[in-house]
């Protein structure tokens, strides 16, 4: 009776501690897949984050680009260079400086305004206008003229380019108030304006 009993004594032990072995297992197993998990989870996040930290970057960059775009578009404005060309403000300009800087002789014509160039732009394109303007002008000396260059350059009714200037000495010219020129300048001054098709009238 004894040596029956003694097997069936280890069995029951045997098979609580199979059943423990295979828990452990389980939990060792199901441990293991949890730490995958997260590991997962914790790459992806990382990668989230990445993502999200390049897209704030890039709408900063973005934000920063159209302030100084605003920033120039405002200056263009401040300027009057944006819209319709001025040519009575011109007219106006040059009379002006002709008073001020008291030249002897400014005489001038602008031509009919054409298009330079039209940018593709949002949400219509802007469109790039010179308005060619011949200036010819007698002086005593060349600081005069490169004063009324920059007079006109300041006054903000146009982008003045200049395109050419020429400088000839005046060979028994007839005097002017009284007073003879030494000089006689003939340039060729572009007044660029600049028509923004999407901007609200």
């Amino acid at each position: 009776m004894s040596r029956t009993n003694g097997p069936r004594k280890f069995a029951l032990p045997a098979l609580a501690c199979a059943l423990l072995w295979i828990a452990g297992a389980l939990l060792v197993w199901s441990a293991s897949q949890a730490l995958v998990d997260a590991r997962r989870d914790l790459s992806a996040a990382r990668a989230d984050l990445r993502t999200q930290r390049a897209r704030l970057a890039s709408i900063a960059e973005e934000e920063r680009e159209v302030k100084e775009k605003l920033t120039v578009y405002r200056a263009l404005l401040a300027t009057r260079v944006i819209g319709a060309e001025r040519r009575l403000d011109w007219a106006d300009t040059i009379t002006r400086v002709r008073a001020e800087r008291d030249l002897l002789d400014v005489r001038y014509r602008i031509e009919r305004q054409t298009l330079l160039r039209s940018a593709a732009g949002k949400p219509a394109p802007v469109d790039f206008f010179a308005s060619s303007m011949r200036v010819q002008l007698a002086l005593l000396h060349e600081e005069d003229l490169l004063r009324f260059l920059y007079d006109l350059r300041q006054s903000g009714n146009a982008f003045h380019a200049v395109r050419n200037c020429q400088l000839q000495r005046a060979a028994g010219g007839e005097s002017i108030r009284g007073i003879v020129p030494r000089l006689h300048a003939d340039c060729r001054i572009d007044l660029i304006t600049i028509i923004d098709r999407g901007a609200k009238p």
